[in-house]
């Protein structure tokens, strides 16, 4: 159990770093896909850049994820991503049948998998809180400078 805790800090703070070079327009979230211990995927928040509603850092490395492995079902994969994931990404997320999902700070105004919603199925494993108050402060900041 330690080191698969090891396993969650390490890639929850490589999610972190990434959220660190998105677009300073958008909410600094990011999220990346690991397969066999091994990042195939990222993703960041694209919204305000590209004016798309579903450019969610979700999205995005769901996307980039299927282009690497070539299918869209990525059941032998984890998703990290530093905010609890909105109800349009959680079903993308499960309809990419992820087998893990790590999360850092809960978003208790739209998280989908048990702050305001619950579309937590069997079929997946869900972790929040890793590194929950750094990935929190990140979303903060982001807010604090827009007021």
């Amino acid at each position: 159990m330690l080191m698969q805790m090891l396993d969650h800090n390490y890639f929850m703070q490589k999610v972190i770093d990434l959220s660190l070079l998105s677009d300073t327009s958008e909410v600094p979230v990011a999220a990346i896909i690991v397969k066999n211990q091994e990042i195939i995927a990222t993703g960041f928040n694209t919204r305000q850049r590209e004016q798309d509603i579903i450019g969610h850092a979700e999205i995005n490395a769901l996307r980039q994820a299927n282009k690497a492995l070539g299918t869209w079902n990525l059941n032998d994969c984890l998703m990290y991503v530093n905010l609890e994931p909105c109800p349009m990404c959680a079903g993308a997320i499960l309809q990419a049948h992820i087998k893990e999902l790590v999360f850092g700070a809960y978003e208790t105004k739209s998280g989908a998998f048990g702050s305001r919603y619950n579309l937590v199925t069997n079929n997946m494993k869900i972790i929040g809180g890793i590194k929950e108050q750094e990935c929190l402060h990140l979303i903060q900041k982001f807010f604090a400078k827009l007021r």
